[in-house]
């Protein structure tokens, strides 16, 4: 189309971007399994089972207490509750000498008889807590100060469980205070404890949940947030409401202690999922008011420096994890030469790492391991892929270089040599010492006249195959066909040493002429002309390299050396012509030397066409004992 842009070849986009579409597509994979919090969901059922096999605390061995509203009491007192049955439950507890009494029900519409004694009694000067929901819009019982108010609003994770505390948010006034913090301060006669100035201050000294800690992926993470460690279900002293107003409960297991009052009745359905209630414990949902004296319990505890449950890594530390395992990946995927060793040790660190994570798990450190593993793994598998592609491409430079005439060995050390052997595509240019072996078929013309095209080609073909399969079988290149014949280098592009090439080429031109006998034979039997060959070999420096364009590349010999060959090849094209004639120089002779068991001719030192000397010529006339290797 006119006017639109041409690339140059140099420039084109897509071989400069072909290698990195597998890393591409890896980071696109890594961008969907985390946006799709898979790898969150695998982070959290680790959290949950390790949560539930680690040991937890004794409730009993803090100064929690709760009072529960069963089914039981639900029968014989009635719901909704009165409120005097409450005010009789709360003076109960002052007379008993409670340090503080947290009543997570809401009451902010009464329930006679007692409305007006239970806000009244709010109201007085006695360590009371009452509650009220942000999220549900519920208010706090009526006549409470805003001191002794409290939120007990409770974060689910996206799955629904409660793993996390909301310990609490800045800036919320008197009353903007989470249920255990507020308690906590109540307890011990304290306007504003030196834990919420802290926290009011410098949180970020706490070291909250960020967007990113632990296993979570973009967690909301506003406020002060903690995960909640808890103590062992159900070990906090428990006694029932019936218990308390008819004073069925000790004093002295009262006295000093935090009391919660709540429901536990599960028909009221104020239950919560926690790591506990997932299988393979799979405990009922947790009450309400107990979730609430694990708050308690693990915000003393965590005061004391003695912080219980699992510890959420920073994210800034997942992402060190995350980045270091990329890179790990793609190392290992690059640089370990070996395939198989390769995937050897990718999956040997994926283990690694996905025990790390539960080694640290059990030491109470909960971070990303999922993700971190999928990047290994996924820039791995992106570094095989464009490995496999950039060998692929190699493979059809072989190809295309070499074409179909080297042996499989050969093919084979070549594509083990690639990376020495190739730069940009193309074979180096390497000054090489080389055996030359030109082998050409005598009367090609006269037999051209003779023969329909067809059955002529068939002719040539056979009479190549007889020269190119001996070639090959011995690690010699056929680098060129030229018609009639072929132009073949032992020692280019991979050399077994001077003398191996020499004596190697050799038994090439010997094994020809082996097979020219037997083709001879079978061209008899059809009627067809015999074939006759001339072969010169010859050992000499030749450059050696990639010929071409950027369209077309070919392996080509450039040197003395192969004009040398050629005029040996042309020497006294009547003499010995059947079946096969075969010359060397005086260089390739001093190179077999006795290797080749042999008689030998001397043609002395012989005039070659187009040079100034010239050079001592030797003509193998048969094997001699064994004959040649």
């Amino acid at each position: 189309m006119a006017g639109s842009p041409r690339w140059p070849r140099w420039a084109q986009p897509w071989p400069l971007l072909r290698p990195w579409l597998p890393y591409g597509a890896a980071v696109v994979l890594l961008v969907v399994l985390h946006q799709a919090r898979l790898g969150e969901t695998l982070n959290l059922l680790l959290y949950d089972l390790a949560t539930q096999a680690r040991p937890c605390p004794d409730g009993a061995r803090t100064p929690v207490r709760i009072i529960a509203i069963d089914e039981a009491d639900l029968r014989r007192l009635g719901w909704p509750l009165a409120d005097d049955l409450l005010v009789e439950a709360i003076q109960r507890l002052r007379r008993a000498g409670v340090a503080a009494i947290g009543l997570d029900l809401y009451r902010d519409i009464g329930v006679d008889p007692g409305q007006a004694r239970l806000r009244a009694l709010a109201a007085e000067p006695l360590p009371l807590v009452t509650v009220y929901s942000v999220i549900d819009a519920v208010g706090p019982l009526p006549g409470t100060p805003p001191q002794r108010r409290a939120y007990n609003d409770l974060l689910l994770d996206p799955d629904g469980v409660v793993r996390r505390d909301l310990l609490h948010v800045r800036s919320q006034g008197v009353a903007g205070v989470a249920l255990p913090l507020r308690l906590l301060e109540v307890a011990r006669g304290q306007a504003i404890s030196p834990l919420r100035q802290r926290l009011e201050r410098r949180p970020a000294s706490e070291a909250p949940l960020g967007a990113d800690s632990g296993g979570y992926t973009d967690l909301d993470a506003a406020g002060v947030q903690r995960m909640l460690g808890f103590h062992r279900p159900g070990s906090f002293p428990t006694w029932s409401l019936s218990q308390l107003v008819r004073g069925a409960i000790p004093p002295a297991q009262l006295r000093g202690t935090i009391v919660l009052i709540g429901s536990r009745a599960p028909s009221l359905r104020d239950g919560f999922t926690v790591p506990f209630s997932r299988p393979p414990w799979a405990a009922a949902p947790m009450p309400g008011v107990e979730l609430h004296a694990h708050r308690l319990a693990a915000l003393l505890a965590w005061e004391r420096g003695e912080p219980v449950g699992l510890r959420a890594v920073h994210g800034g530390l997942n992402g060190l994890v995350l980045a270091s395992a990329a890179a790990l990946g793609l190392g290992l995927g690059e640089g370990v030469r070996s395939l198989r060793r390769s995937l050897v040790a990718v999956a040997a660190l994926a283990v690694l790492l996905l025990s790390a994570t539960l080694v640290l798990l059990g030491a109470g450190f909960w971070l990303n391991g999922t993700l971190p593993t999928a990047a290994l793994l996924a820039m791995a598998a992106a570094a095989w892929i464009r490995r496999g592609g950039e060998q692929q491409r190699q493979r059809q430079q072989l190809q295309q270089l070499l074409g179909q005439t080297t042996s499989p060995e050969v093919a084979r050390e070549l594509w083990r040599q690639r990376q020495e052997l190739l730069a940009g595509g193309r074979f180096r240019g390497r000054q090489l010492l080389v055996t030359l072996v030109l082998a050409d078929i005598e009367h090609f013309t006269a037999v051209a006249e003779t023969l329909d095209p067809e059955p002529l080609l068939d002719w040539l073909n056979r009479g190549l195959a007889a020269m190119v399969l001996p070639i090959q079988r011995r690690g010699g290149l056929v680098n060129k066909f030229t018609g009639d014949g072929l132009l073949a280098v032992f020692g280019a592009p991979l050399s077994q040493g001077r003398h191996a090439d020499a004596c190697a080429a050799l038994a090439a031109a010997v094994a020809i002429r082996t097979a020219l006998v037997e083709l001879n034979r079978d061209l008899e039997r059809g009627g067809l002309p015999p074939l006759r060959v001339r072969i010169g070999l010859h050992s000499g420096w030749v450059l050696a390299g990639s010929l071409g364009s950027v369209d077309r590349w070919e392996y080509g010999l450039i040197g003395d050396a192969v004009n040398c060959v050629a005029r040996i090849e042309a020497l006294e094209k009547g003499r010995r012509p059947f079946p096969c004639r075969v010359l060397l120089s005086g260089a390739t002779r001093a190179l077999v030397g006795e290797a080749v068991p042999a008689r030998w001719s001397a043609w002395g030192q012989v005039p070659l066409a187009g040079r100034a000397g010239s050079e001592e010529i030797w003509e193998w006339l048969e094997p001699v004992g064994a004959g040649p290797p």
